[in-house]
């Protein structure tokens, strides 16, 4: 099944804005947060649930579970 390229153009122009914080930077904790748990998502999808893929969904979430103890 062919991807909609005007629905591929579209994804492509949200996923950068998903990784910046509030003051337009690149954050680092969502960018690296959001490719692990793209990586354990993906593993999943491929092979299942497993202890692996488990830890590497839980290491994703950490850095975003703290960061709403952050000073603004």
């Amino acid at each position: 099944m062919p991807i909609n390229p005007a629905f591929a153009k579209g994804i492509l122009a949200i996923i950068p804005e998903m990784f910046k914080d509030t003051k337009g930077k690149w954050s680092s904790k969502r960018t690296v947060s959001g490719v692990l748990a793209i990586a354990s998502v993906t593993q999943i999808d491929a092979g299942g649930i497993t202890t692996n893929t488990l830890i590497l969904a839980a290491i994703s979430i950490i850095p975003l579970c703290f960061s709403v103890f952050e000073k603004k």
